[in-house]
């Protein structure tokens, strides 16, 4: 068989650059530049990973847009996507398969690299043998890969090419992406946004700097006017219900877009990836594990007393934990020890990589948004997700003394310490804040974050520096 048959459908550039993204989004992610830069510049094997439908696809396809809108010639640039099920045929030999693409590469490279874009990279056995056989042979060939990070043969597969490859993680979209997506076209609010993310960084970094040294007077956030408030709102409202998981949002109703999320993020996970990978026996088993920990995100969780709740001997619980984290399921946060990088055996609490699975699962309806115990919790939880993206977190832990408690604290290094309590409420007492103050006094931080659920509720008081919740997911990406 001719390869180049197999090639021609995934490749439209090839006939005509003008259509063939005609239907690609207009909308890039924040990432996409330094996906971009990274694919131009850095000498090593790209691979975009990240859960599933979280838009790995776009993402290349602009990438590739954008190669051939800066003058790459359309038929250096090669797309395959490795669960083509033609690859199945009879007539097509595995190995003879990738030896026949580099062939066709090295031909239509000259003196000049071709782009090779390999998606679902995970469905081709033994792909990380081929790609370093080539890319140690020198071929003129630029690789980028994507794969599932819901596939731990995928991640073990990838641990081979350690030195040869430079990994990017795209997650479900931040409440920010969000935001500037379905704003795309409002100039006015897209540069404010835009002004508030070029502050966040210099401004979180205020409040990790030793007291002799942070000006905690002198921290500014550019403040968002009240008619772009109502916007704001609206759209957090949405987020909450909807996530970041891009296709959903054009699904026609709300039960499609829960089967959606269903059917894609936890059935074919669990008893497609896992049960593949590890050979699981138990997979309904594992996903009452998981709902479990849906029911109550940012708890803090007891593995022996969970065991003895679902009748799972705690062996299990613990052999599941980390399959669910791998997958991009839910992440943790352990109770707080002064070492960033010290493992501590106990309690932690869990927190979901994106609340929509919450909704989903447990078919939660539009009424969650008048439930305030249930938006406290999801108010915590985009807390977390965000500060997992700041690039000043080495790790987030929570402190605990009997019934006192800080919600995060995240470790910046050298042992200084960024205390954030949420509290997403109308009224804050001055009591509710006595465990935060302390902590910050015992362990000499510039200051604490109070992530509140009012516009008002904004800038410094007594040494706690006040954010609604909106305003505070607007400084990560």
């Amino acid at each position: 068989m001719q390869y180049k048959e197999l090639l021609m459908p995934y490749n439209p550039w090839w006939s005509d650059a003008d259509r063939a993204f005609e239907h690609l989004p207009l909308f890039q992610r924040p990432i996409f530049d330094e996906i971009f830069s990274g694919f131009k510049e850095v000498p090593q094997i790209i691979s975009i990973t990240g859960p599933r439908r979280v838009g790995k696809s776009t993402l290349i396809r602009q990438i590739i847009r954008t190669l051939i809108r800066e003058g790459t010639p359309p038929e250096r640039i090669i797309y395959y996507s490795m669960d083509d099920p033609a690859l199945l045929r009879s007539d097509i030999n595995h190995d003879g398969f990738f030896d026949s693409l580099m062939d066709e590469s090295r031909a239509r490279a000259g003196d000049r690299p071709i782009y090779l874009f390999l998606d679902e990279i995970q469905r081709f056995e033994r792909w990380e043998l081929f790609l370093k056989k080539y890319y140690d042979l020198h071929y003129p060939v630029r690789f980028a890969v994507s794969g599932s990070a819901s596939s731990p043969i995928f991640k073990k597969s990838r641990e081979s090419l350690l030195g040869r490859i430079k990994d990017f993680h795209l997650l479900p979209f931040s409440f920010r992406e969000f935001l500037l997506f379905h704003n795309s076209g409002d100039s006015p609010l897209i540069g404010r946004l835009t002004e508030i993310s070029k502050t966040g960084e210099a401004v979180m970094g205020m409040f990790t700097k030793h007291p002799a040294y942070a000006d905690l007077e002198k921290v500014t956030i550019p403040e968002i006017p009240g008619d772009m408030r109502k916007n704001i709102d609206e759209h957090l409202a949405k987020f909450l219900l909807e996530g970041g998981f891009p296709e959903v949002w054009r699904l026609p109703d709300w039960e499609t877009k829960q089967s959606y999320l269903f059917d894609n993020q936890v059935e074919k996970v669990i008893l497609e990836d896992l049960v593949l990978a590890i050979e699981l026996r138990k997979p309904e088993m594992l996903k009452r594990f998981y709902i479990s920990l849906l029911e109550n995100p940012g708890r803090e969780i007891n593995f022996q007393q969970l065991s003895q709740d679902l009748g799972i001997n705690r062996a299990s619980i613990e052999k599941y934990f980390p399959l669910l984290e791998m997958t991009d399921l839910i992440h943790h946060a352990e109770r707080f020890t002064k070492s960033a990088i010290k493992a501590r055996r106990g309690n932690i609490k869990c927190y979901l990589i994106d609340l929509a699975l919450r909704n989903a699962i447990l078919r939660m309806q539009e009424s969650l948004l008048q439930d305030a115990p249930t938006l406290g919790l999801y108010a915590e939880n985009l807390v977390f997700n965000a500060l997992k993206k700041w690039e000043g977190t080495v790790s987030i832990s929570y402190w605990r003394e009997k019934s006192a408690e800080v919600d995060f604290i995240v470790h910046t290094g050298a042992q200084r310490y960024l205390p954030v309590e949420v509290k997403y409420k109308e009224d804050i007492g001055a009591a509710e804040l006595r465990t935060l103050r302390n902590f910050c006094a015992r362990l000499k931080c510039s200051a604490g974050i109070v992530v509140t659920k009012n516009w008002e509720d904004f800038g410094m008081r007594d040494r706690l520096f006040y954010m609604p919740l909106p305003h505070f997911l607007l400084l990560f990406d």
